[in-house]
């Protein structure tokens, strides 16, 4: 925090569920959570058991899962889990890298809203509940992916993008990491 020179951190996140630690990073942070160090704790890349293996021992609950997640990755699941435990959802690589931002679906939503790709795929986020950070480094690219507000999907539109799920992961399986 010296090397931040701020007296707290708004989030602090234990980045994988790393098999016999996770508990024990779980317990410093929820350390530094009641000694007011840190606004706000959480987990990324944690999967439903992983959750309910850390729930199990928690004295604080964790506020955020931060996970990667994108039309092509939709995490039905580990959502659902978040949602009933009252756990926020993050997703990091929101836009799937720019993988796939000429898939025929989302091109057809574009020209239909007069948005682009990418605007359409965070407007499903957001639509979802899913908080979103995208990144860029160019600021034309954050002026548009800031104006996602002027237009709402349809439910139809929504299932269509919901369509494009086929649990395509561009990062790590949170299982088949290598910890190493």
């Amino acid at each position: 925090m010296t090397k931040l020179r701020t007296d707290y951190v708004d989030l602090y996140l234990i980045h994988w569920p790393v098999p016999d630690r996770y508990k024990d990073t779980w317990r410093a942070l929820e350390k530094v959570y009641r000694d007011g160090k840190v606004r706000a704790i959480g987990v990324s890349n944690f999967l439903p058991h992983h959750l309910d293996d850390l729930l199990r021992d928690a004295e604080v609950k964790p506020m955020v899962n931060q996970i990667e997640h994108h039309p092509k990755l939709a995490q039905l699941e580990t959502r659902k889990f978040c949602q009933e435990q009252q756990i926020a959802v993050e997703a990091w690589s929101p836009i799937g890298k720019a993988t796939y931002l000429d898939d025929p679906v989302l091109c057809e939503l574009a020209e239909k809203y007069g948005k682009t790709a990418a605007q359409v795929i965070l407007r499903w986020h957001y639509q979802n509940g899913t908080i979103i950070i995208p990144k860029s480094t160019r600021a034309e690219r954050q002026r548009e992916n800031a104006d996602i507000f002027d237009f709402e999907l349809s439910g139809t539109d929504m299932k269509k993008i919901n369509g494009l799920d086929h649990d395509y992961r561009l990062g790590a399986h949170p299982d088949h990491f290598n910890y190493g």
